[in-house]
């Protein structure tokens, strides 16, 4: 499957996506909107129609690291490497950007998100208790990148 760069016009079907992914903890599409083409940010799509997408945001100038916004890989297409497909395209634009480290939040109660990111080379380096809406705490991971 085809991952690529995000666009404008793929606003309205990653918010979409979002929706049916993260319920009442989706983003608005203003928000969606922001974070595929807003300043600092990088976005990739996958599939047609669209079943996954990431989204970063780069801190820093120059670039100090990046931060992993969201990826996310409707139901019925995981376990299929799209979601280490748009990981590596991310990993990848963060290198290039000349940061030298990525960052993330995950629910601690994903262990499956978990394992796939200490799988990636991403290791726990903090926690924000009680981070979520479900009351679940946040655990901030890092990987150093080869910038």
């Amino acid at each position: 499957m085809t991952v690529r760069p995000a666009r404008a016009g793929d606003v309205a079907d990653v918010a979409a996506l979002d929706r049916h992914l993260f319920g009442p903890d989706a983003w608005s599409t203003a928000q969606v909107e922001e974070e595929l083409v807003g300043e600092r940010r990088r976005a990739w799509v996958a599939g047609d129609p669209l079943v996954g997408y990431a989204v970063t945001l780069r801190v820093g100038d120059p670039v100090e690291l990046v931060d992993l916004q969201r990826i996310a890989v409707r139901p019925d297409h995981r376990r299929r490497g799209l979601a280490g497909a748009l990981l590596a395209a991310a990993l990848a634009d963060a290198a290039d950007s000349g940061a030298d480290r990525m960052l993330l939040e995950v629910s601690a109660d994903n262990p499956g998100a978990l394992a796939f990111y200490a799988a990636a080379g991403f290791a726990e380096i903090d926690r924000r208790r009680g981070y979520y809406r479900d009351g679940a705490d946040a655990v901030v991971m890092q990987r150093a990148l080869d910038g």
